[in-house]
């Protein structure tokens, strides 16, 4: 029988690995990984290389090393629309939408577990101001549909969507699902409008291009909408939030009788 690893008795090596360990030193971590990630895209510009510089192949190879490529290049902020033009252009509608939704949901996955694991408890305490915790609440209590509907109508950052949903209380499933579904109607568009920019008067080029510009403008129109639509929670929901996030029951007052 194997005898149990003794745990460390030097106070310094206590206090050492608990500081490591700890929420704003995993924070700083995730800081440090996203300014490395950011300063890499300026000077290297992997977007130009996806955009121009892929190999001219063929296959089921070559998309899945683009889809591979795609989540990397968005978890490290590449813009989306740049990749998804790239897509369509290297590989057609069909291969460059697969390739443009695997690598979405490849990359909102990377950032997705960066923030939880790495973000998460440092962060969370700091949501006092309204619009966070509104946000929050959204996030946790109703993840899916909340996340669908941030895909579907563009104007969210999708590195900000990603690390807001991390943050939260939402799951890896309805994320990842939510994402996968939400992105592809926007994504579709853009793919098509990469694999027709050599024909730009065909008329799939200038219903992808109509599109976009449609769903942009009915992103403004319901952000303007509902723009007094997050509030301060009422005390019935901050009870619910705290009872999801600590595992109680919020406490219930005996209702007099009439």
């Amino acid at each position: 029988m194997l005898a149990p690893v003794p745990r460390p008795t030097d106070p310094f090596a206590v206090r050492c690995s608990r500081a490591l360990l700890s929420p704003w030193s995993r924070l700083s971590l995730l800081a440090l990984v996203l300014l490395t990630a950011a300063t890499l895209v300026v000077l290297y510009e992997p977007q130009r290389l996806l955009a121009s510089g892929w190999p001219q192949t063929g296959g089921a190879g070559a998309v899945l090393l683009f889809g591979l490529a795609y989540g990397v290049c968005t978890a490290a902020f590449v813009p989306r629309p740049v990749l998804n033009l790239a897509a369509g252009a290297l590989f057609g509608s069909a291969a460059g939408l697969t390739a443009a939704v695997a690598g979405t949901v490849l990359g909102a996955g990377i950032s997705f577990t960066l923030g939880r694991f790495l973000g998460q408890d440092a962060l969370r305490p700091l949501l006092k101001g309204r619009w966070l915790r509104a946000a929050d609440g959204q996030l946790s209590r109703h993840g899916f549909r909340s996340m669908l509907a941030i895909r579907l109508f563009p104007g969210v950052p999708f590195a900000a969507a990603n690390y807001c949903a991390a943050v939260s209380r939402m799951r890896y499933v309805p994320f990842l699902l939510a994402t996968a579904i939400g992105t592809v109607p926007n994504t579709a568009a853009y793919v098509v409008a990469g694999a027709q920019a050599d024909r730009p008067g065909s008329p799939a080029f200038l219903i992808s291009a109509g599109f976009i510009v449609l769903s942009g403008l009915a992103a403004a129109v319901v952000a303007w909408r509902k723009r007094h639509a997050l509030r301060r929670p009422s005390p019935a929901a901050d009870a619910g939030t705290d009872a999801a996030v600590t595992g109680t029951a919020p406490e219930r007052r005996p209702v007099a009788a009439a």
